[in-house]
């Protein structure tokens, strides 16, 4: 969507001053009182488009820090009143052409899909309809059609997009990339393949434009991994790797770091996956040296490296066997557990600590994981160990551990908890940064390691387990 950045005073001003240039004074009500005239819903969306920049600018003035929460929050509000100006605009006796279509706005900002399409279709129905605003609610129509999980009346509505002018890369990435999305949800991979490339191809040529170049790369990325994760199902290897090459290959000359890492981390972990651990080994290798030569910058040459190197255990330990846990770690229950004894079951192994504030955040992901997946063959072992004062912990082991049985109970964490002696397991699993997840299959072989947790993190993960609680025993 556009993004119209007009300070909310100058919307006040702006509005008044049409006001007394119309040359009509307002009509008075029943009560001889002049009546307050109906702002213009242009204005109305101005409002609500600008909302979260001035507010960001309010909070700035009074120092209010930035948070996610903030953000989050922030966003709910601007859907809100989103509502309720589109809410007063459709009760109006009178809506002109051009106010139907800032209707459809205000629906597609307060996240009402169905007022969207209801509002645009429309606006598309009127002979004095804008053709690069009807293109812009064509855009709309498709994505919020796909977003409902419709992709036949979508794809009619793309095909009139194709067919008119003018048309936009923004508006073809994100109605291509929200039809692949759909047909991914619908696992029709077959139909989900074109799209995902035809987004890809979009995002690509949007990065490479000087006018696009403030172009955040989670696009780039989100389309390319559409790509990947369509061929990867599809069985189409030299596909899927070749949207990983493709990611790498413009993450080396965005001076990317970060994406870089990922793509690499993604094609590695897929040779390992379909059983070419040998070549993953190879190409993983050959990578360290690559560094150097896309990233002439020594500071994120040293990033690029570091994150690389930071997987080399992970690498090692993926498609083989787990390894099993030390026997002297202390178990909560009172029931000690072994990798071997799990076979048959999908094990997540947590390493976390009380002190870390981004493991207490994934607590209500695994406690929803052990409620949704335990039933289905999910096993999940929470491994801590004894940290002491170093941590802001007590020094005595046994004051340590009943703190730790408090806080589990406290938080309500209904699975196994392990306690260790000393840093052997997460030595073993290369888990030296928390959070750390670990994932094997029914087999008893490792098939996920990751550390940290974001919302993409998360979705992954569940992703995982729900394709190895599908694999057979």
């Amino acid at each position: 969507m556009n993004r119209v950045l007009i300070p909310f005073l100058i919307l006040i001003l702006s509005a008044a001053v049409s006001s007394a240039q119309s040359g009509r004074a307002p009509a008075p009500d029943a009560s001889g009182a002049a009546a307050t005239p109906e702002r213009p819903v242009k204005a109305l969306f101005d409002e609500v488009n600008s909302y979260i920049k001035t507010k960001a600018a309010e909070y700035a003035d009074k120092k209010i820090p930035y948070s996610d929460n903030l953000l989050e929050q922030t966003k709910k509000e601007q859907r809100s009143l989103a509502a309720r100006h589109a809410a007063s605009a459709e009760s109006r006796k009178e809506i002109s052409t051009e106010d139907r279509y800032y209707i459809g706005m205000l629906q597609w900002l307060a996240s009402n899909l169905d007022g969207t399409v209801d509002n645009f279709t429309k606006y598309l129905a009127a002979s004095d309809a804008d053709p690069a605003r009807a293109q812009t609610s064509r855009s709309l129509v498709v994505v919020s059609l796909a977003k409902q999980k419709k992709p036949d009346p979508a794809e009619k509505v793309l095909a009139e997009y194709l067919g008119k002018e003018p048309t936009k890369l923004t508006e073809l990435a994100r109605m291509q990339s929200e039809l692949a999305k759909s047909y991914e949800s619908a696992k029709d991979f077959t139909r989900m393949a074109p799209h995902a490339d035809a987004a890809f191809t979009a995002e690509k040529a949007l990065l490479k434009d000087p006018q696009n170049s403030s172009r955040s790369l989670d696009e780039v990325v989100d389309t390319g991994m559409l790509v990947f994760e369509a061929y990867s199902e599809l069985g189409q290897k030299e596909k899927a790797e070749a949207a990983l090459d493709d990611l790498r290959s413009l993450a080396a000359i965005s001076g990317s770091p970060s994406m870089y890492f990922y793509a690499i981390d993604h094609k590695v972990k897929y040779m390992i996956e379909t059983g070419r651990k040998g070549d993953a080994t190879d190409y993983y290798q050959a990578t360290l040296a690559d560094v150097v030569r896309d990233f002439p910058d020594k500071s994120k040459q040293g990033d690029a490296l570091q994150r690389l190197k930071d997987r080399q255990k992970a690498y090692a330990l993926l498609g083989g066997p787990a390894v099993e846990l030390p026997k002297d770690m202390l178990w909560l229950s009172g029931q000690p557990k072994t990798i071997d004894s799990l076979k048959g079951k999908v094990v997540l192994l947590d390493f976390w600590a009380t002190w870390c504030g981004p493991c207490i955040a994934a607590l209500p992901e695994l406690k929803e994981w052990h409620e949704q997946f335990g039933p289905k063959g999910l096993a999940i072992l929470g491994l801590t160990r004894y940290y002491g004062q170093s941590y802001g912990l007590p020094a005595d082991r046994t004051v340590e551990l009943s703190y730790l049985k408090s806080f589990t109970e406290k938080h309500e964490m209904p699975y196994e908890i392990a306690v260790g002696d000393g840093q052997q397991a997460q030595i073993f699993y290369g888990a030296m940064l928390l959070p750390t997840t670990v994932l094997i299959d029914r087999k008893g072989n490792v098939r996920y390691i990751a550390t940290g947790t974001n919302s993409s993190r998360t979705a992954e993960i569940r992703s995982m387990i729900e394709k190895l609680i599908a694999e057979d025993r």
